[in-house]
């Protein structure tokens, strides 16, 4: 499993113009799942979103996770985040899940957020979105799950 995690003021999806999640200040979540990835992964991952500290204390030292800011996040499906461009000119998406399971997969970590009580937003699974987002700092961060990284 593998996100795109950037700490926004604001941010928004939008389906058809319609506004299909919003958050004021939270996290933005890129979400891309591999086709091996199982619920452990899941569950590592939310763990580690919810808890991750990312957020500038009293003396500006990133010491607050996204729970101690109130729990704000917008994630949105981003099956591209395994595409590999090694070759070619094209990027191949051969280690992203099927569709049918990454649906599933991706809506199982909302929940999974849920039960760490955060507040999550969605994208819409496999339609085209318009994102917008004022990050916050800038800050960005890549999380793989440990099998990702070859650990797991």
């Amino acid at each position: 499993m593998r996100i795109v995690l950037q700490r926004s003021k604001e941010a928004a999806c939008r389906v058809d113009g319609k506004v299909t999640g919003e958050i004021s200040a939270g996290l933005v979540l890129f979400v891309g799942i591999h086709g091996e990835d199982t619920e452990k992964e899941l569950e590592w991952m939310a763990e580690k979103v919810s808890n991750l500290r990312v957020f500038e204390d009293e003396a500006g030292k990133m010491n607050r996770s996204v729970l101690d800011e109130g729990g704000l996040v917008l994630s949105i499906p981003q099956f591209t985040l395994y595409g590999n461009t090694q070759k070619g000119r094209r990027p191949n998406f051969m280690e992203a899940a099927a569709p049918e399971q990454a649906k599933v997969y991706y809506r199982r970590f909302n929940e999974l957020l849920a039960e760490q009580n955060v507040h999550v937003e969605t994208g819409v699974f496999g339609a085209d979105m318009d994102i917008s987002l004022t990050n916050d700092g800038p800050v960005t961060l890549i999380l793989d799950s440990p099998k990702s990284q070859g650990n797991g």
